[in-house]
């Protein structure tokens, strides 16, 4: 089983050189954006990483986490780590100074939260969730509950969840039945909440969940739905810990992966009702909820891109050292690294991978500038290009995922079975990745629905022309046959969302059953785009197998993983009928 090791000069390459690390600080007027703080940065995580999060991984998983009467306990080893994580500032890099952050952009924080996932995402999904939350309540709580609370999310003392799904109702959050009673200046709060994911452990103090409830006037439906803030302890005047409020784990999860993350069944107010506070106006909690459901959207894609980092990096190692028949050319038997079969699946493991990061890091950019831009028309570019990637780097990086790591297993051969190597693990747990925070159907809907019908294509009619734009300016580095590619390529990006334009409008399935071919086809070709900027920008790099190395990952994707919006594009044009022509009953 491999150690992970951060794959530095790539994370270092994607934010100096593919998004313009001095234009970029410049335009968010941050000075301590510099590449020599951000080497820094992803130096020390790499450490804690590698030495600290990744070797309680594999034992993590075998023992997971057990219900107690008085919690939640963590696997051995996992409350040390995370300590060691808060400890080191690691949770506060781009929250506000005011609260006690360290006023970093957002996008230095993603080759942090990368390596960590990367290294052990049972432990990542904690702080993942408690950044959420944090934003959440940064952007709509009242400034008493900040002030109040802010300081030891920021710093990771405390950590935080969301609560949406019911037994009755996961997607359709309309039919909630969870409620909260106006008591003073409080609510209490009675309902049951599940797959909430660290909704109780032994790591912190204090766990600060935000919870979906309906008020006893709230009108039907989604409208109805407000927000609450539920500590596991209640927090005296003087920021000291009170008393234990009503709210307990009183189930865990059997999950097929990240089985050291416990997944809580949440009761609250089984003994009068728990004591929770309202964040943001009433009936406003999903307005209030989707700031911190975006935030996770993202970062669960990311999750995608750590899990195929590390399934590569057990694939690569293992190929290298498992010796076999002879390769083609020679006499030998040597090692599998050789063979060419192997060779495809490693080369589209990396391809894959390193396109995905360049996809969730370029968002997490555009989030800095749609909040920190020094002029109000960047900010709003900015805004609408989120809207507009988020669903696709959750969604296709997520699918992408579930291809690497199946390839790694592959690679393996019947080792890649034996839970030892630890191949098997990475499946399993990136199989979540594609269901919560949004499946990828919900996802690949968002896409068709508000991010293109709502807008008419303006979003992506502008990012389209933006991908031109950049294949004139950065095609030169790749072939004539690849710059044709691309351009074939982005104008099936374009005839594809036309015709969902066009058709939608007649056939009530269309969106439905052309949207997930859309979202994909969409990931393919922007991965392409920054492959190809890639391609171009490498040359600034010192080292020349680094140069190499990319231009060829660079020449693999366009040639063997590009080609497969062609697929998508057939579906698309295909529409809904064969979809939808069995009746239900007869399926």
């Amino acid at each position: 089983m491999n150690d992970y090791q951060a794959p530095l000069e790539e994370m270092n390459f994607v934010v100096n050189r593919l998004l313009d690390l001095p234009n970029f600080a410049a335009a968010i007027d941050n000075e301590d954006a510099s590449e020599d703080l951000l080497q820094a940065v992803l130096s020390e995580a790499d450490k804690l990483a590698s030495e600290v999060w990744s070797p309680i991984n594999y034992a993590g998983d075998q023992q997971g986490v057990k219900l107690a009467e008085s919690g939640v306990k963590s696997a051995d080893g996992f409350k040390n780590a995370y300590q060691k994580y808060a400890q080191g500032g690691w949770n506060s890099l781009y929250f506000d100074e005011q609260y006690g952050g360290q006023g970093l952009p957002f996008s230095f924080s993603m080759p942090v939260a990368e390596m960590m996932n990367a290294a052990n995402m049972s432990l990542g999904l904690c702080p993942l969730l408690t950044s959420g939350a944090t934003e959440a309540i940064f952007a709509h709580g009242s400034e008493h509950l900040k002030d109040i609370y802010l300081t030891k999310m920021i710093s990771g003392e405390w950590t935080g969840t969301m609560n949406l799904t019911e037994p009755h109702a996961g997607t359709d959050l309309a039919v909630i039945t969870t409620t909260a009673v106006p008591n003073g200046d409080h609510f209490l709060v009675k309902g049951q909440k599940i797959y909430i994911t660290w909704g109780d452990h032994d790591m912190t103090d204090n766990i600060i969940h935000l919870v979906l409830a309906k008020l006893p006037d709230a009108p039907d439906g989604v409208k109805g739905i407000s927000l609450f803030l539920v500590p596991k302890f209640l927090v005296n005047g003087d920021g000291s810990l009170g008393e234990r409020n009503d709210v307990y784990a009183i189930n865990l999860e059997h999950k097929l992966g990240i089985h050291a993350s416990p997944t809580c069944v949440m009761s609250y107010g089984d003994n009068g009702g728990a004591i929770g506070y309202l964040v943001g106006q009433p009936h406003q909690g999903l307005v209030a909820m989707f700031t911190m459901m975006n935030n996770a959207r993202l970062l669960v894609g990311l999750q995608g891109v750590s899990l195929s980092d590390r399934a590569y990096q057990g694939a690569l190692e293992y190929a290298r050292e498992r010796v076999q028949c002879a390769a083609p050319g020679t006499k030998q038997r040597g090692a599998i690294i050789h063979h060419p079969d192997v060779r495809r699946m490693l080369m589209t493991m990396r391809s894959l991978t390193e396109a995905g990061r360049a996809i969730t890091y370029a968002t997490a950019t555009q989030i800095d500038l749609s909040h920190k831009a020094t002029d109000a028309a960047t900010r709003g570019l900015a805004l609408k290009r989120v809207g507009l990637l988020t669903p696709i780097a959750k969604g296709w990086c997520t699918e992408v995922s579930q291809e690497v790591t199946s390839l790694g297993v592959q690679i393996h051969g019947g080792m890649g079975f034996i839970e030892e190597t630890g191949a098997a693990q990475h499946q399993r747990d990136a199989r979540i990745l594609t269901i919560y925070e949004g499946t990828t159907g919900i996802q690949a809907l968002d896409l068709a629905g508000r991010k293109t019908v709502y807008d008419q294509g303006a979003a992506m009619a502008d990012l389209v022309q933006q991908m031109r734009d950049d294949l004139s300016l950065h095609g030169h580095a790749v072939s004539e046959q690849h710059r044709g590619n691309m351009s074939e390529a982005i104008d099936g990006l374009e005839s594809s969302y036309k015709q969902l334009l066009q058709q939608a409008k007649d056939d009530v399935m269309f969106a439905g059953a052309i949207s997930f071919d859309l979202l994909m086809l969409s990931g393919y070709v922007c991965g392409a785009w920054q492959m190809i900027r890639s391609a171009d920008l490498v040359a600034m790099e010192e080292s020349e197998s680094f140069k190499a190395n990319k231009l060829v990952t660079v020449a693999y994707y366009l040639d063997h993983i590009l080609p497969r919006f062609e697929a998508h594009r057939r579906s698309i044009i295909a529409g809904s009928s064969s979809v939808m022509a069995i009746g239900a009953d007869n399926l």
